[in-house]
């Protein structure tokens, strides 16, 4: 007899090669069936003024199911461009292991706006992908990972690239 499990696990994802890998992590390692698996998005605050995204500054888009998150024009709403190689991820995760994956996106600085997700969206861990910043490019130009991992109020976990894979 199998259990289902109720965890609630929020993947970062800017789109960038690091936050896929740990996404293909996550979904390879980490979530199991009944699992909710959370895709937080985080966008520069909109210039405009007049952008529809200023309803959502302060508290971030409403959920959004797998379904929608696929459509190209709810997107451009919310400003993400998403890419096939992400959206086959999460089909996967939630066709093959029954996972059920909603979109949140925000707007602002995203070392404080992933630290709300955690709290608003009660995050039982956090998935995150490293850009592999040494250490004095961290210091001068500050890390999202470092400021997420002394801040959040659950697990964190950090995926790193493997550089034996880089190309050179």
């Amino acid at each position: 007899m199998t259990t289902k499990r109720d965890r609630k696990i929020g993947i970062a994802l800017d789109m960038s090669k690091g936050s896929k890998i740990a996404l293909k992590w996550t979904v390879d390692n980490l979530v199991e069936e009944g699992d909710h698996l959370f895709v937080i998005h985080v966008n520069h605050p909109p210039a405009d003024p007049e952008s529809r995204s200023f309803l959502w500054i302060e508290t971030g888009s409403p959920l959004i199911p797998l379904d929608e998150f696929r459509e190209q024009q709810v997107m451009q709403k919310y400003e993400v461009e998403l890419d096939t190689e992400v959206l086959d991820m999460l089909h996967t995760a939630q066709s093959q292991k029954h996972v059920n994956v909603m979109a949140k996106i925000y707007w602002g600085d995203a070392r404080v706006k992933l630290c709300e997700a955690v709290e608003t969206l009660k995050l039982d861990s956090l998935v995150m992908g490293s850009r592999g910043l040494g250490n004095i490019q961290r210091l001068l130009l500050g890390s999202v990972t470092n400021y997420v991992l002394q801040s959040a109020a659950c697990a964190v976990t950090v995926v790193k690239d493997d550089p034996s894979a880089r190309r050179v």
